[in-house]
C-alpha cells in the first residue's frame, strides 16, 4: 500500500510540474539592449553600461519617479564574481499627460547608464558576459509590462581599454546631459496657496526660467497633474506647487528633493523647510499649515479614522467574502459553549489572530507601497499564486471539518481536549484565516479609513489596521465573554459533530470561488493545474487521516503520514512554482457576463474625459473579480431592469475599471478620491464637474437614481 501511495504522488506530482504555462512573454513595444562606452574593461576599472530602450512611437516608458501612474524601469543585475554595478543614471525624464493623470518618463530612445566595476583580480585574456534582467512598464492608450533578459560579453585588458566608437559617445553624452548638483539652494515652506519652492543660485541669473518644472524623487508629496506657476526674481525662482498626500494635515517632510528642469538643462535639488529669500520672488513670509487634502478620506483625523476602521471591522462581519469564516466561528462557538473559562481563552486567541494578521498584511502593504508599487488593500489576491494556495487552503479546512482527517483538535477547537494548546492554536489561525478571506471585501466606513490610512506615517497606518481588526474580531470575542448568550446554545453531544460536517459547505464553496477568480487572472490552464492540485491534496488529507486513525488504534502510522505529508507539500509547491502565464484567457474580466443588461467599455481616463465632452453621464464602475461584495453589487443592482432602464434613459456611459490583476493606473484613480480598495462607484454629471462617490453596498433603486440625477446635473 506503502508503495502505491508513493508511486502515485510521484506521477502526479511530476504532471503537476510539467502541464504548466510558458511565462516568459515576447518584448512588443520596446526593444532593449545593453551598450557599452568600452570594449573591454582592465582589473579594477570602471566602464559605463548602459541599457538602450527603442521605444516604439507613440508609446513611452518611466522615469524613476513614474508620477501620478506607471512604474519605473528595473535592472537585475547578474555579474561574474567579485563584479559590481552602481545605480541607473536617469536621464531627465519628460512629462506625459494622460487625462487627468500627469506621469514622467521617455519617448523614442532613452540611454540609461551603470557604472560597473571590475575587480582587481580579473585576469586580462579572460572574457566576461555582464547579464541583466530588465523590467518596464510601456504605455499609450494602455499599459503593458515587458521584460528582457539582456547580457554583453566583453574582454578584460591589460590595459586602459578602447572606447566603443559607435556607443561610447552617445554614454558620454547620456551621463553629461544627467541631472547633477549644481550650485543651487533650494528651500521649501508650505501655504495656502501650496508648496513655495525657492532656488537661488548662479545657474539661474539671467537664465530663461519659462519652462522650469519640478520632478519630485517622491511620488506622493505633489500633485503631479497641477500647473508649476512660476514667480521670477534676480536671483532664482519660486515655484508654487500643489501639495498631494505627503503634505496633508499640516505635515511636511524634512526634505523636498528631485530635479529642477529648464531651459534644457536639469539640476538635481534638495530643499529644506525654510523661508524663501527675497531674490528668489520676494515670497519671504512664515511657512503655515498646508490646506486639507482630496475628498474621500483625505481630510479625517486619526482618532477619526480609527473609529471608522472600528465600524468598517463590525460591519464586515455582514459582508459575503466572510460568511465562510462565519461558519467556522459558529462551528467553534458550538463546541466550547458551556466551558467558559475555555471560551474565554479561545475568544482571546481569535482576537489575536486577527490583529496579528491585520497588521502583518497592513506593514507588508506600507512597505510594498514605500518601494513604488501600485497596491492597495487586497493586494495579495492579484497575485495567481497567492490565489491558488487560498483555494486549496479552503479546501483543507473544509476537508478537515467534514473529518477526513484533523488538526490537532482540529482547526476550531472541535474536540475532546477543548482547552488544549492545540485548541487555542487552531482559534489563533481561525482569525488569521478570517482576515485573509475577508481582504476581498471593503465594508462601508473602511473605505475612507484606509484610503486615509495609506497616506499618513507607518505608526498613523497601523493604528488605523489595528481598529479594524478590533471591529472585526469584537463580535465574537465579547461572544466568547458572555455566559449568558453561550448558555442559551444546546449541550454538547452528537449534534456537533453533524454541525460541523455542514460547515464544511462553504468552506468548499470558498475554496470554488477562488479557483474561479484564478482563471480570471490566469486563464483556464491556471484551473486545470489548481485542480490537480486539490486532487492531490485530498488524497494527501484522506492518507493523513488513514495515519491519525492508526495511531488511535495503536497501530504505526508513520508511512501513510509520510505519504499524506508529501502529497500535500507537492499540491502546494505545484500553486507556486513553476510561474503562471500573465495573460489570461481572452474576453475574462471581473464580473464579465455575456448576459449583461448594460453594456459597458473599459476605464480609461480618457473614456472618461470625451464622453464629459460630448456632454454625457458617465458610470464608473471599479471592480474586481477576487471583491466579492463588487460580485454581489454586479448580480444584486446592476444585472437587474430596473438599472438598464435607467441607463437607457439617461444614456449614461457605462466604464468598468478591472483591479483584478495590478494595475498602476487604476490604484492611482483609487488614491485620488482616497481610497485604497474596490469597490468604487464613481457617477459624474452631464455637465461635468468632479464625480459623486456611491456606497459600496447596491441596489437597483439607488443605481437608478444616481444615474438619472447625473443626467440633469
Amino acid at each position: 500500500m506503502t508503495r502505491l501511495l508513493a508511486g502515485i504522488a510521484a506521477i502526479l506530482g511530476l504532471s503537476l510540474f510539467l502541464t504548466t504555462p510558458a511565462a516568459a512573454q515576447q518584448v512588443r513595444h520596446v526593444q532593449a539592449e545593453l551598450v557599452t562606452d568600452s570594449r573591454g574593461i582592465a582589473p579594477g576599472g570602471t566602464i559605463h553600461v548602459a541599457l538602450r530602450q527603442q521605444i516604439q512611437k507613440d508609446w513611452h516608458t518611466y522615469w524613476r519617479n513614474s508620477g501620478d501612474s506607471g512604474e519605473a524601469t528595473r535592472l537585475d543585475w547578474t555579474l561574474p564574481t567579485g563584479f559590481t554595478a552602481g545605480d541607473i543614471v536617469w536621464a531627465t525624464p519628460g512629462r506625459h499627460p494622460t487625462g487627468p493623470l500627469m506621469n514622467y518618463g521617455y519617448q523614442d530612445e532613452v540611454l540609461l547608464p551603470v557604472a560597473i566595476t571590475a575587480p582587481k583580480s580579473a585576469r586580462p585574456g579572460t572574457m566576461v558576459t555582464l547579464k541583466a534582467a530588465a523590467a518596464f512598464l510601456v504605455c499609450a492608450d494602455v499599459c503593458v509590462p515587458e521584460d528582457a533578459d539582456l547580457s554583453l560579453t566583453l574582454p578584460v585588458t591589460a590595459g586602459a581599454p578602447d572606447p566603443d566608437t559607435v556607443w561610447g559617445p552617445k554614454i558620454a553624452k547620456a551621463l553629461a546631459d544627467a541631472p547633477k548638483p549644481g550650485g543651487l539652494d533650494a528651500v521649501f515652506s508650505v501655504k495656502p496657496a501650496g508648496i513655495a519652492l525657492a532656488v537661488t543660485g548662479a545657474p539661474l541669473k539671467g537664465a530663461d526660467l519659462a519652462d522650469a518644472y519640478f520632478y519630485p524623487y517622491e511620488g506622493n508629496l505633489i500633485d503631479h497633474a497641477r500647473p508649476q506657476p512660476i514667480e521670477r526674481g534676480p536671483d532664482g525662482l519660486t515655484l508654487t506647487l500643489a501639495g498631494a498626500y505627503g503634505f496633508q494635515q499640516g505635515r511636511s517632510p524634512a526634505v523636498l528633493s528631485g530635479v529642477l528642469a529648464l531651459g534644457g538643462k536639469a539640476y538635481e535639488i534638495t530643499a529644506k523647510p525654510g523661508v524663501p529669500p527675497p531674490g528668489a520672488a520676494g515670497l519671504g513670509a512664515p511657512p503655515v499649515k498646508a490646506t486639507p487634502g482630496p475628498a474621500g478620506g483625505a481630510g479625517l483625523g486619526l482618532v477619526a479614522a480609527v473609529a471608522f476602521a472600528f465600524v468598517g471591522g463590525l460591519i464586515l462581519n455582514l459582508m459575503p467574502c466572510v460568511f465562510p469564516i462565519l461558519a467556522m466561528k459558529a462551528a467553534s462557538l458550538a463546541g466550547h459553549a458551556h466551558e467558559h473559562a475555555a471560551a474565554r481563552r479561545q475568544g482571546l486567541a481569535f482576537l489575536t489572530g486577527v490583529l496579528a494578521t491585520f497588521l502583518s498584511l497592513a506593514g507588508l502593504l506600507i512597505a510594498v507601497r514605500a518601494g513604488g508599487a501600485a497596491v492597495g488593500w487586497g493586494f495579495q489576491l492579484q497575485s495567481p499564486p497567492v490565489v491558488a494556495v487560498l483555494s486549496l487552503l479552503m479546501l483543507a479546512v473544509a476537508l478537515n471539518l467534514s473529518g477526513l482527517f484533523e488538526v490537532g483538535a482540529s482547526l476550531q477547537g472541535v474536540g475532546q481536549d477543548i482547552a488544549s494548546k492545540g485548541g487555542l492554536v487552531g482559534a489563533f489561525f481561525t482569525g488569521a484565516l478570517a482576515v485573509v478571506v475577508a481582504a476581498p471585501c471593503t465594508a462601508p466606513f473602511m473605505a475612507p479609513a484606509l484610503g486615509w490610512a495609506l497616506t499618513q506615517s507607518p505608526p498613523a497606518a497601523l493604528a488605523v489596521f489595528a481598529g479594524l481588526g478590533l471591529g472585526f474580531a469584537a463580535p465574537f470575542t465579547l461572544a466568547a465573554f458572555a455566559p449568558a448568550l453561550l448558555s442559551r446554545l444546546p449541550k454538547p453531544g452528537g449534534w456537533m459533530e453533524g454541525f460541523r460536517r455542514l460547515m464544511s459547505f462553504p468552506m468548499y464553496g470558498a475554496a470554488a470561488w477562488l479557483a474561479w477568480v484564478l482563471t480570471v487572472q490566469a486563464g483556464s490552464s491556471a484551473l486545470a493545474r489548481v485542480f490537480a492540485a486539490a486532487v492531490v491534496l485530498a488524497l494527501g488529507a484522506w492518507t493523513l487521516g488513514i495515519a491519525q486513525r492508526r495511531h488511535a488504534a495503536g497501530g504505526k502510522p508513520l508511512a501513510h503520514a509520510l505519504t499524506g505529508g508529501v502529497l500535500t507539500v507537492l499540491a502546494f509547491l505545484a500553486c507556486v512554482w513553476p510561474s503562471y502565464a500573465e495573460v489570461p484567457a481572452a474576453g475574462a474580466e471581473a464580473g464579465s457576463d455575456a448576459t449583461a443588461a448594460i453594456p459597458y467599455e473599459a476605464w480609461s481616463p480618457d473614456k472618461v474625459a470625451a464622453a464629459q465632452a460630448a456632454g454625457k453621464p458617465v458610470f464608473v464602475n471599479f471592480t474586481a473579480a477576487w471583491c466579492v461584495t463588487c460580485q454581489v453589487n454586479e448580480k444584486v443592482a446592476f444585472s437587474t431592469p430596473q438599472a438598464a432602464a435607467a441607463f437607457k434613459r439617461s444614456g449614461a456611459v457605462y466604464l468598468k475599471g478591472d483591479w483584478t490583476r495590478k494595475d498602476a493606473v487604476i490604484e492611482a484613480e483609487l488614491a485620488k478620491h482616497g481610497r485604497a480598495g474596490v469597490p468604487l462607484y464613481l457617477v459624474y454629471g452631464a455637465r461635468g464637474g468632479e464625480p459623486q462617490i456611491l456606497p459600496q453596498l447596491l441596489t437597483p433603486a439607488i443605481l437608478a437614481a444616481a444615474v438619472e440625477k447625473a443626467a440633469k446635473s
